[in-house]
């Protein structure tokens, strides 16, 4: 007796056509990052992939999306800063902030009147958390202006 061929194969014993060397669902991504995709990289972790960043000192005030008519009034200061970056963390959206020396004091302080008393706001200093940044680095920041 012969065996049947089993009912629920579905390809061919051999097959009619030869199939394409290329991955055609898949987009053609480049192999590098582009500098879009870098900036919005956590600071944190761009550090451990690329090694550490030749910039200048920087001061970022980072904030989570709230709800009232300061929020319009935040994200027109925040758009002065020298890098705006919006990204999403534990299902949050936040926006960073980050000034580099200069003329930035004074948007610098602009921001944190608006920003300064809603719940979540960090202030990192090179891009990490460092103790006092609020209590210390800010006020010595305020010294600058003229």
């Amino acid at each position: 007796m012969s065996e049947a061929k089993p009912p629920d194969r579905v390809l061919p014993d051999e097959p009619k056509f030869r199939p394409l060397e290329r991955f055609w669902p898949y987009a053609d991504l480049p192999e590098e990052p582009t500098e879009e995709e870098l900036v919005r990289i956590n600071p944190a972790l761009r550090e451990v992939l690329f090694g550490a960043a030749p910039l200048p000192f920087s001061i970022s005030i980072v904030f989570p999306r709230f709800d009232g008519p300061e929020y319009a009034k935040a994200i027109e200061r925040a758009k002065a800063s020298d890098e705006l970056v919006e990204f999403t963390q534990d299902g949050r959206a936040f926006h960073r902030a980050r000034f580099f020396p200069g003329d930035r004091p004074i948007r610098l302080r602009e921001l944190w009147e608006v920003v300064g008393l809603v719940e979540g706001v960090d202030v990192l200093i090179d891009d990490r958390p460092l103790p006092y940044a609020r209590e210390l680095w800010l006020p010595l920041v305020w010294f600058l202006i003229r």
